[in-house]
């Protein structure tokens, strides 16, 4: 009964705070995925975060000229007729796509994507406090200017906003660049061959290729499903000779959230139903799911990588590297890439993957779990945490805080005396992982604070039965037998992630703050 009455009480929600900006997928601008009943986004009573690392998705940006060509489509298909417009559509005879220069915009981060960015980086800094004003930071990035704009910002908005101009040793930003999507034979030729070792691990293997187009054809299929009929009913606010049909509705959807990002412009998120807009997500979800999450099988060879690197880190602990490591990764490990880049971690941490989802008609479990929107919008992340959890001595009506003159902080005591209450309890260790802010329960393993997974059941568990139903991204991939200069040692050095400990991968970029 009280799970059905959380049940109830989340669709009524859920439906009175309808927003289809946060129903767009891909296209969506950035907002906290919703928690599951009873878990927050809070870091647990006792808790804290001792050290973190984050893989972002760029922030809004122009369309691909791919996309602009559409919109340029339907721009002249509109422009071109003689009709009468009502209701929803009465704007669509002053409307125009909003890219002010195709020359210097398509494809680039927005101004919304900037400010994504750099609120992330205030964000982080207030949410773990692990780096002081005037300090540095170094952060990874893919090369694509939109990605490297991503990072740039977030680390203006991470650093302090102090006058540190007169000494360029202080509160300077480092962004190592990675290259930004090496096909295997590109990396095979390049002068770092990178593979495994980069942001974007899985355009280097060849077999992901093949299964990524089925992403595509699931989107198309459903899309056939409901574009048509959808077409037919918004034609019923048009006289005159412009009619619109299926393969227009996508293009107009996509528009809803373009168009807020670029430029505040709603119309096209007012046109269609909740149904429409819910069916329109469903095309986003089938397309990750089966392109670059659960759906791809070589999908966790290429998300595990990072995954595995990153448990490594948190074993050895913040301010450490791993053996043979030549630099050590601040507390806050962020990367920065594209959007198919981070469904490969949730298939690598085996999450989201409880069902395959129909093609022919929409999952309307509100509890499902894969949905694109919640991973994969505009400056959407996957992150990782460390927590180091004591909790303190109780506080009771014969207990205080004694403070020393001159010693900052203080310790638990009875009332009258200065001898601290014994804690014998050690800090224990526990992983979480947060999509879009939303924390994400590991299946079995959720036996922590907030159903978080102990460090050392997380690290027998991505190095055994993870590593294993991932395998090799060497052998995975079928890259034994590739030549080139980037492929010197490749065999178990290409299956690994060293940029993140090894000096010497990638390009360092200063970010200025000016």
């Amino acid at each position: 009964m009280i799970a059905s009455s959380a049940l109830a009480i989340l669709l009524v929600v859920s439906a009175a705070a309808f927003d289809p900006l946060k129903h767009s997928g891909g296209a969506s601008p950035y907002f906290d995925a919703p928690t599951l009943p009873g878990l927050g986004p809070e870091t647990p009573d006792g808790c804290v975060v001792d050290q973190a690392a984050y893989f972002v998705r760029h922030g809004a940006r122009y369309p691909e000229a791919s996309d602009f060509t559409g919109w340029q489509e339907l721009f002249w298909k509109i422009q071109n007729a003689t009709f009468t417009a009502s209701g929803p559509l009465a704007f669509i005879p002053e409307w125009v796509p909003p890219v002010d220069s195709a020359d210097n915009e398509l494809a680039d981060l927005s101004s919304t994507g900037s400010q994504e960015a750099f609120d992330l980086g205030v964000e982080l800094r207030k949410r773990y406090a692990f780096t002081d004003g005037g300090e540095n930071f170094t952060a990874w990035t893919t090369s694509e200017t939109r990605v490297l704009d991503t990072a740039t910002y977030f680390t203006r908005g991470y650093l302090s906003a102090g006058n540190y101009l007169s000494d360029p040793s202080l509160n300077r930003g480092h962004l190592i660049v990675l290259p930004d999507g090496l096909t295997a034979e590109q990396a095979a030729n390049a002068t770092n061959g990178s593979f495994a070792d980069s942001l974007t691990p899985s355009t280097s293997c060849p077999p992901y290729a093949v299964f990524k187009s089925n992403g595509s054809s699931a989107s198309d299929t459903f899309s056939n499903t409901y574009q048509n009929q959808t077409a037919a009913r918004i034609n019923a606010f048009l006289q005159g000779n412009l009619s619109f049909v299926g393969t227009d509705i996508g293009i107009m959807q996509d528009l809803c959230g373009f168009g807020f990002e670029i430029s505040g412009d709603r119309r096209f998120c007012e046109v269609f139903t909740d149904e429409e807009w819910l069916d329109y997500e469903y095309t986003n979800d089938l397309n990750y799911y089966y392109a670059d999450g659960p759906g791809n099988p070589f999908s966790a060879v290429c998300g595990f990588p990072w995954i595995k690197a990153v448990t490594d880190l948190f074993e050895v602990g913040p301010n450490n590297t791993v053996p043979n490591g030549t630099i050590t990764p601040p507390p806050l490990i962020m990367g920065f890439a594209h959007d198919t880049y981070l469904p490969p971690l949730i298939s690598a941490l085996g999450l989201w993957n409880n069902s395959v989802l129909s093609i022919t008609q929409r999952d309307s479990n509100p509890l499902r779990e894969f949905r694109s929107g919640h991973l994969v919008a505009f400056r959407g992340y996957l992150a990782l945490e460390r927590l180091s959890c004591t909790p303190p001595p109780p506080l009771s009506n014969n207990t205080g805080v004694f403070h020393q003159a001159g010693v900052l902080g203080g310790s638990v005591v009875t009332l009258g005396t200065t001898t601290p209450v014994t804690n014998s309890t050690t800090p224990k260790l526990y992983v979480r992982v947060r999509a879009d802010n939303a924390p994400v329960p590991i299946p079995k393993c959720s036996s922590g604070p907030g159903q978080t997974c102990p460090l050392d059941e997380f690290v027998s568990m991505v190095n055994g039965p993870l590593a294993n139903a991932a395998g090799d991204y060497i052998e995975v991939c079928v890259l034994t037998n590739v030549t080139g200069p980037g492929v010197s040692g490749i065999s178990g050095n290409g299956s690994t992630v060293k940029f993140l400990t090894t000096k010497g991968d990638g390009t360092e970029v200063l970010v200025g703050l000016n």
